[in-house]
């Protein structure tokens, strides 16, 4: 990856001219495996080569001053490593705030301020975790600048702690591990309850992910998102006054069929029992991959969206369109729902040479049903969050 000077240029418009790094940090796409991270099951990222851009300098002051191209409206936002409290106007700059104030909090000495502009290619809610790529961009970029003695787990875990203590949103740890510790054309499988992972190589042959943006915007924090993760927490207590369980990854599914009527609400099994039959997707979808099935595992991610529709209740009219009509097309193996839901983005697996065909055919079927147009991406799987060292020439 080569740095990018267009960057470097703009930074030195807006906070004047000085040496300065760069840094990069993707997207993220889950395979299969959703809302089964809160769940202590397994999830199957792979990071994407879209992503956020920063270019970051020190400060001799104890100003923070940040800007982002994609909200020039904005401005530039500045505020004081003396006050890192949470403030709604501050917008996007919260993520870089909350990151600032959990490295503080690790012990970390971060003594003076910064400068640090931010380029994304990530569209915004579509649920491909701009958030977290934020978040991982900024830790990475200060413990570059400061030269803090971490680790890589430690700042993905420190990106979960800016969403669940600062922003306010209760999610897991996926997003930030999978673009934290991203590698080219390889997934992570990754046990959330233990945060064992390991790295499956993805060989799509003639085949391609494309990702497909419903342009509904999703906003975590204002989605069903808490209430879901309630839903399971109390079915999980429920089975939990008989079974010795931690989380309702632990359960198989015959074990969990077998004591439904311990959970006594018909609401609470559907979502517990998606939490349950997910989990046991995600492991079977890594042994078809491992072995090159790639039809067997479009079947999964089609059974995936299915139960995120039916059991979970979090796709929506939007998503349903993408996916279903996804999954009738020639050259498809396979679509469903992606991220969070409520919005955001399906992924599909498409025979590269029907690619044209699907986005037309695809494209058409949803803006005829939602009556605007959804955006297409070919999703490449590359690296995760990483300091940029080479100049373009």
């Amino acid at each position: 990856m080569k740095i990018n000077t267009e960057l470097t240029t703009k930074f030195n418009e807006i906070f004047g001219a000085k040496k300065t790094n760069q840094y990069f940090s993707p997207g993220r796409i889950n395979l299969i495996g959703e809302h089964t991270d809160y769940n202590g099951g397994h999830v199957f990222p792979a990071s994407i080569t879209i992503g956020t851009t920063g270019v970051a300098a020190k400060r001799t002051d104890d100003q923070v001053k940040v800007y982002s191209i994609n909200f020039p409206d904005a401005g530039v936002i500045s505020f004081s490593i003396d006050n890192l409290s949470f403030d709604k106007k501050d917008s996007w700059a919260n993520y870089v705030k909350g990151i600032v104030l959990k490295l503080i909090e690790a012990g970390h000495k971060i003594d003076t301020g910064f400068e640090l502009l931010v380029s994304g290619t990530i569209p915004n809610g579509a649920g491909l975790s701009s958030s977290a790529s934020l978040e991982l961009l900024a830790a990475v970029a200060l413990e570059d600048l400061f030269h803090l003695d971490t680790t890589r787990l430690e700042l993905v875990k420190l990106g979960q702690k800016v969403e669940n203590e600062f922003i306010g949103v209760n999610s897991g740890i996926m997003d930030q591990f999978a673009i934290g510790f991203g590698e080219i054309d390889e997934a992570i499988l990754l046990d959330t309850n233990t945060l064992a992972y390991e790295m499956v190589p993805v060989k799509l042959d003639d085949y391609a992910i494309v990702i497909m943006n419903t342009n509904k915007r999703r906003e975590l924090a204002d989605s069903k998102y808490n209430e879901r993760r309630s839903e399971c927490e109390e079915a999980l207590r429920r089975l939990q006054t008989k079974l010795d369980i931690q989380a309702l990854g632990d359960l198989d599914e015959t074990t969990f069929e077998a004591n439904t009527d311990l959970i006594a609400d018909e609401t609470l099994i559907k979502r517990a029992r998606h939490a349950v039959t997910e989990n046991q997707r995600t492991l079977i979808a890594k042994d078809e991959l491992v072995q090159g099935n790639l039809s067997a595992f479009g079947k999964l991610l089609n059974a995936s969206h299915q139960s995120l529709k039916e059991d979970y209740e979090v796709t929506g009219i939007e998503l349903d369109t993408l996916a279903e009509t996804a999954q009738k097309q020639d050259g498809v193996l396979g679509a469903r729902m992606t991220g969070a839901g409520f919005g955001g983005c399906a992924i599909a697996l498409v025979k590269e040479s029907e690619i044209p065909a699907f986005e037309e055919n695809v494209g058409s079927k949803y803006l005829d049903v939602i009556g605007y147009e959804a955006d297409f991406y070919v999703a490449h799987i590359g690296n995760g969050t990483t300091k940029i060292n080479q100049l373009a020439l």
